[in-house]
């Protein structure tokens, strides 16, 4: 037996060959604590690779399922092996079963004071059993909204547009608003003066539409072709035109930002006017004579 092992044996009062076995229990089960982590890693890996399509411009419902499953099987199987690690570490000095009795009254006196976590864990599970969302989503949830980052039994970590990261517990969460499923749209609004030629105006707009849906780079972000149903408003100063561009799931921003810029353009081209905001002002000055410095700026305002 090396001296080491006799040394440390004579430091603690144990017999060497005691010491030994016991040292080599606890390092087996550290080992296989580690293998099983490898293995819920590989298993994750794989779960990720099996949904991934290999198309990194648009994430499928697929491919957010599968990341938020391997996320979560990280997670749960590094707990699971850290705690029975830990268990069989106590064994190896002394009786679990006692311990685990311990644990099990301590338990339930800490269930009644910790309501809350409960709610979390079981809103958590419903949530996943659900498939209400994924990691990837964009989702509005207890007055926030962002992409998921991370999600657990526990918790939802969003990331909103100015990156700000919000933790929200399970159980605050009563309604869920998911942007990113199925399908998309884009709700374009775009106003003409009164002056304008309106049937012109909706010709030049569905076929800036149509063109829109027929171009190849935005073709395969669209889910059909966009729609214009036609006159949606009459405003005080304005006649508005609504278009409908039906997208893949999160691609409704960047299609309705482009689709603005391109008929901005066209309706410059066109020479059709894009009405701005006008107050008039009527300036009446009363008393003093035509000298009068108020009487001339009135004038000057009015000219």
């Amino acid at each position: 037996m090396p001296e080491w092992i006799q040394a440390i044996a004579d430091f603690f009062e144990v017999e060497s060959a005691l010491f030994a076995r016991t040292a080599a229990r606890i390092v087996a089960i550290w080992l296989l604590a580690w293998l099983i982590v490898q293995v819920v890693n590989l298993i994750a890996r794989r779960i990720e690779k099996v949904v991934n399509d290999g198309n990194d411009l648009v994430t499928t419902q697929r491919e957010k399922r599968g990341r938020t499953l391997s996320q979560l099987l990280r997670q749960v199987g590094r707990g699971v092996a850290l705690l029975v690690a830990v268990l069989l570490t106590i064994q190896v000095f002394i009786p679990i079963g006692p311990v685990l009795a311990g644990f099990g009254i301590l338990g339930l006196a800490v269930s009644f004071g910790a309501q809350s976590l409960v709610k979390d864990v079981i809103s958590g599970f419903f949530m996943l059993m659900e498939n209400q969302f994924a990691v990837g989503d964009v989702i509005e949830a207890a007055g926030k909204s962002g992409v998921v980052e991370r999600m657990s039994l526990r918790v939802v970590i969003l990331r909103d547009l100015e990156g700000r990261l919000h933790t929200i517990p399970n159980g605050e969460i009563k309604v869920v608003t998911n942007m990113t499923v199925g399908w998309a749209r884009a709700v374009v609004d775009v106003a003409v003066g009164y002056d304008a030629d309106l049937d012109r105006a909706l010709a030049v707009v569905r076929e800036e539409a149509a063109r829109f849906s027929s171009d190849p780079e935005w073709k395969r972000k669209l889910d059909g072709a966009a729609e214009v149903p036609g006159v949606e408003k009459l405003n005080e100063n304005s006649v508005v035109i609504r278009v409908l561009i039906r997208t893949l799931p999160g691609a409704q921003w960047d299609a309705g930002r482009e689709f603005r810029r391109r008929i901005k353009v066209r309706l410059d081209e066109e020479g059709i006017e894009i009405p701005s905001q006008r107050r008039r002002v009527r300036v009446t000055v009363v008393g003093g004579g035509p000298d009068d410095p108020s009487a001339e700026a009135a004038a000057a305002g009015a000219t």
